[in-house]
């Protein structure tokens, strides 16, 4: 009988001691993960870099489709201009695409990318021979209601695009090596692919002052990304340190003007009837900042972006094309 008792003694501190392991664990993870990298010292070494471009000398790398055409006639002609998707895409490839599905919001907002704009792209990656092509980001309202009130899930499924929600399993802590980005929790679905295609919406923002390529990687981010936001510039031009994409396609077509990055009024957005594919994220992002009337000396980020070799924020010596 005793010794009865004293294996269940034994029993009862073992699972006690594995239960708090397992808790101590979880708290480290969930520190970690909530950290997120912010306030970490200096890391030392090279930055890290996930390039996804296409090697070659291009004779364009910018391409600006302007007209009343429907959208997805504005993303054929400025693809079309740089060389065709088949340029950037091989058959087999894994593709990610990334709009910007930050919101729950509905196109007429212009808070997200325009889901026709998205829908051409999947078409011409499909197109180009693509095997499997995933749309997806981490949206800042709840994931669900953006996907489908942004009309993005419907448009690109239909199409047989791999529609990808953002749950926790899908990150992992990777270490940019950035001035304020080092360890942080990153979207896997878009690192982990062949091509990646960067889809932002041009808009206004009211940290930044403009939102497009370079902060649409924000949503490459897991963790407490509001944190950033006492950085924001910096965080900005580390994340495009870190991702350099196949492809940039900027949606033009209707743009928000102000009260951005979320807007919510119909009246703060308005039509501009353009698509900028670019080989140039900051190149890119300096035109559009015009669209919303900001210049591009006045948003930081690109300056650092240029500093840093990613673009050059003088967009108009950027071999280009208007078409």
């Amino acid at each position: 009988m005793a010794d009865e008792k004293s294996s269940r003694r034994e029993a009862l501190t073992r699972i006690g001691l594995t239960g708090a392991v397992l808790g101590a664990s979880a708290l480290t993870a969930r520190l970690l993960y909530d950290q997120g990298g912010y306030g970490l010292t200096a890391p030392e070494g090279e930055r890290q870099v996930r390039d996804f471009r296409v090697k070659g000398d291009p004779k364009l790398q910018m391409a600006i489709a302007k007209s009343s055409q429907q959208p997805e006639e504005l993303v054929r002609r400025a693809v079309a201009a740089l060389g065709g998707m088949s340029k950037f895409i091989s058959r087999g490839d894994i593709v990610a695409v990334k709009p910007n599905i930050g919101w729950d919001r509905m196109p007429v907002h212009a808070a997200n990318t325009n889901p026709r704009v998205v829908a051409e792209v999947v078409k011409l990656c499909f197109d180009a021979g693509a095997k499997q092509v995933v749309v997806t980001d981490a949206s800042c309202n709840e994931p669900n209601r953006c996907f489908q009130k942004s009309g993005i899930w419907r448009a690109t499924y239909a199409l047989g695009a791999t529609v990808v929600l953002p749950s926790a399993h899908r990150f992992r802590e990777l270490r940019m090596k950035g001035d304020v980005l080092d360890l942080w929790p990153v979207y896997t679905p878009l690192v982990n692919a062949d091509k990646i295609i960067n889809i932002p919406v041009a808009k206004h923002h009211n940290l930044s002052k403009y939102t497009g390529a370079m902060k649409n990687w924000y949503g490459l981010l897991g963790g407490r990304r509001n944190r950033l936001h006492q950085n924001i510039d910096v965080s900005i031009a580390d994340l495009a340190t870190f991702m350099r994409p196949t492809l940039t396609v900027v949606d033009a077509t209707r743009v928000l003007l102000r009260n951005g990055p979320q807007g919510g009024n119909i009246d703060d957005a308005k039509d501009m009837h353009q698509v900028i594919a670019s080989l140039d994220q900051v190149a890119c992002d300096a035109y559009a900042c015009g669209l919303i009337g900001e210049k591009p000396e006045n948003v930081k980020y690109l300056k650092m972006g240029h500093e840093r070799g990613i673009g050059n924020m003088n967009w108009h010596e950027v071999p280009q094309i208007e078409v």
